[in-house]
């Protein structure tokens, strides 16, 4: 980590994430002033991820959410913070057709994707390698679906709860695929800080986004009341359900095993030839 000096006094901080309801259940306490920022104003920019990942490979944002497939693009500019990933404890991106399928109906399909830098997207291709990506955006990828425009889509957020309501058939849960390839969670979403910010201010930032976190988990429902407005058609026990898969204890911090899982995606995904480099991972320590 580098050790550039970085006054604090007055300081703005640019923090992006995606316009979802778990996002903005632990962003909660921090864009409500509920959280002691020690000086710092933080500005808060909300975009969907793959459109933070492009941003992030600019090096546009001080704080974002990435997909941990993007941070192998991003590992000579950017950390991971400890606080605030998206981990599937045996759940994760849903593979859906308009049909029932099986993983070998798959190969050589059209398969619309949320992104080529979404952790869905490089769990997929580690799932099953021959299949024809269609980038599309990930609020629509029911619909093409539907319309017969590609074979099986991959859903992220909240699509991962509602594809059944709409006649959809799962294909797989890449979260529980994965499980039962490693033993271990799928991490998907993460959020990195700039490394020229500076360590001090990189420790500072740190801990406001924890104290967000815990915040939102201590104060559940008024977290929540705030996340529905961003729950996309959700009703208030879905949304409920959706926030816990993705803001809970891993949420407040990797520890080992989500860690581990991190550095074995990203390893998988070189050995598979889908990251042209190997990655060195990079954790702020709080």
């Amino acid at each position: 980590m580098t050790n550039t000096a970085a006054s604090t006094e007055a300081r703005t901080i640019h923090v992006a994430h995606s316009p979802d309801s778990d996002d903005a259940f632990m962003f909660y306490a921090l864009a409500e002033g509920k959280v002691d920022t020690e000086g710092l104003r933080y500005v808060h920019e909300l975009k969907d991820i793959e459109t933070l990942n492009q941003r992030a490979m600019r090096a546009e944002l001080e704080v974002t959410a990435v997909s941990i497939h993007a941070y192998a693009y991003l590992a000579d500019r950017y950390a991971l913070l400890p606080h605030g990933a998206s981990i599937g404890d045996r759940y994760g991106p849903k593979l859906v057709a308009r049909t029932p399928m099986s993983k070998a109906d798959i190969k050589g399909k059209r398969v619309a994707i949320p992104g080529m830098r979404t952790s869905a997207y490089l769990a997929l291709r580690l799932f099953e390698p021959d299949f024809e990506a269609v980038v599309t955006p990930f609020d629509q990828i029911e619909d093409v679906v539907l319309s017969k425009r590609v074979d099986a889509g991959l859903l992220i957020h909240e699509g991962q709860l509602t594809y059944g309501d709409n006649g959809l058939h799962l294909v797989a849960d890449l979260g529980e695929w994965w499980f039962q390839e490693t033993g271990l969670p799928l991490p998907l979403g993460g959020n990195v800080v700039r490394k020229d910010l500076g360590e001090p201010l990189i420790r500072m930032v740190s801990r406001h986004l924890r104290a967000s976190i815990k915040y939102a988990l201590d104060h559940r429902e008024a977290a929540l009341d705030h996340s529905m407005q961003y729950a996309r058609g959700l009703d208030r026990s879905k949304a409920d359900t959706f926030v816990g898969m993705y803001v809970n204890d891993w949420t407040l911090d990797y520890g080992p095993r989500g860690e581990e899982a991190v550095r074995l995606l990203l390893k998988k995904g070189f050995e598979a030839g889908i990251i042209p480099h190997e990655v060195a991972v990079e954790f702020v320590r709080d």
